[in-house]
């Protein structure tokens, strides 16, 4: 069996669904009923033709050995990526070989391989730069100048809101209601500071959000003042932390750490949306460095984003780090092997070291909501209305986030533990912990939870 070939298992299909109903409707698809001239190629294609209401079959057609994860084409009308189609093709060739034997591509998939290997080549010749990347530094220069100087003049005017706000008391701004942060956020987007927009929309939703509100939104309050000086006063700062704060007003920057070549195990995979932008958060563990990466990619207008890599495969490839103190973003490289199993996992530590890590990564960046983490031998227990995760050799314990809380995930978790240890991948921040993938004790493949 070549490596290409390797299957998935159905979980870690379904993982790549851009939300439950795509994940139920694809599901229905992974049997053979609806699904004629099936195929796959050793080189990581798979095609197929899948019975819909119309007359003609859609063509559906699977890249599996793309560099940033499956890479699909069908010609349903549907807008999700991947539809229902892709993800049911996918499925059965997961299932069995016998429904998606070794052939011949017919011509139309042919056509759409064809398609990518020449804008590949063209990449690849050309460097991936485009015209606007190659174009004259000094006007590049001049525009991140005076992007500088909105988020500057962005900031001093928040400085002064949010002294207003405590000026006026707390009691103040929950009469105002929604409205006064939704205007403030307005004038940070216009300022060009998507990350500051995006904590004032947060402290809009804190006031009567249940006990103890007040507390929650003098804490946040602080920590965007903290933000604030931060860039008004980000020559004095260390390199590392100026990058954090560049990063932390909406400046990305770039990814220009040395190239870190490595067989990346994909720990979890899981979106979020604010209803204008779909945010794809993949986890990675170096499996011979032993470095953690984050991969971030983002799709508009309700779009899931295009990277998908399959929960637990290990991934050879390259990552490059972000700027920043701290930061553990990184850019998928060059990708040298499709997703294939691997049995190593990523190292545990009990709930207190996982707290402590917190608390370290805080002082390169007080902003941190969370950091990954591997919970070694912990067992899920009730905790009153809420649950958390103890240590199976002592008594400490991490509360869940409410989030993980009302998830589905949850249940699987229990189901998985029935009461034994468990190894379990997830953020830890000072809301709590959120379980994002699970091992069974000893050997046994991923379970996703988000």
């Amino acid at each position: 069996m070549t490596q290409q070939a390797v299957r998935w298992t159905a979980d870690q299909v379904l993982t790549l669904a851009p939300d439950a109903a795509s994940r139920k409707a694809g599901s229905k698809l992974g049997a053979a009923g609806p699904w004629s001239g099936a195929g796959r190629s050793d080189e990581g294609t798979v095609w197929g033709l899948c019975k819909g209401s119309g007359s003609k079959p859609y063509r559906t057609v699977i890249d599996i050995a793309d560099s940033t994860g499956p890479a699909y084409t069908c010609s349903c009308p549907s807008r999700k990526f991947p539809c229902k189609h892709a993800l049911g093709l996918l499925l059965l060739w997961a299932g069995s070989g016998d429904t998606v034997p070794r052939g011949q591509a017919p011509d139309w998939a042919e056509q759409w391989m064809e398609g990518r290997r020449e804008r590949a080549e063209q990449k690849r010749t050309t460097g991936g730069v485009s015209g606007a990347a190659a174009g004259d530094p000094e006007a590049a220069r001049r525009r991140a100048e005076r992007r500088a100087e909105r988020i500057t003049a962005g900031a001093a005017e928040l400085e002064q809101r949010l002294k207003d706000v405590l000026r006026g008391g707390l009691a103040a701004a929950e009469q105002a209601g929604y409205g006064l942060w939704e205007e403030t956020a307005a004038r940070m987007v216009d300022a060009q500071a998507p990350g500051l927009a995006a904590r004032v929309r947060e402290l809009g939703a804190i006031p009567s959000s249940g006990p103890g509100w007040p507390v929650r939104l003098l804490e946040e309050c602080a920590l965007l003042h903290l933000l604030v000086r931060g860039w008004l006063r980000r020559e004095r700062l260390p390199d590392g932390l100026a990058a954090t704060v560049r990063s932390r007003v909406g400046l990305t920057g770039s990814a220009d750490g040395l190239p870190v070549r490595d067989r990346w195990l994909v720990l979890a995979q899981y979106d979020t949306s604010d209803g204008h932008l779909t945010t794809r958060r993949i986890w990675m563990y170096g499996t011979e460095s032993g470095r953690t990466a984050l991969l971030l990619s983002y799709g508009a207008a309700g779009r899931a984003p295009e990277l998908a890599l399959p929960v637990g495969l290990a991934v050879e490839a390259e990552l490059s780090a972000y700027a920043g103190a701290g930061q553990l973003r990184a850019a998928l490289g060059e990708q040298f092997a499709p997703p294939s199993p691997m049995e190593i996992r990523p190292p545990g530590m009990s709930p207190a070291q996982a707290a402590a890590r917190y608390g370290a990564a805080l002082r390169d960046d007080p902003w941190l909501d969370s950091v990954p983490v591997t919970l070694d031998r912990v067992v899920p227990i009730p905790d009153g209305d809420s649950w958390q995760l103890a240590a199976a050799d002592g008594d400490l314990a991490l509360p869940l986030t409410p989030a993980a809380r009302t998830r589905a995930g949850l249940w699987r978790l229990v189901s998985l533990s029935g009461g034994s240890p468990v190894t379990v991948f997830g953020e830890c921040g000072h809301h709590g912990f959120t379980p994002l993938t699970a091992w069974p004790e000893g050997s046994g493949e991923a379970v996703t939870l988000c």
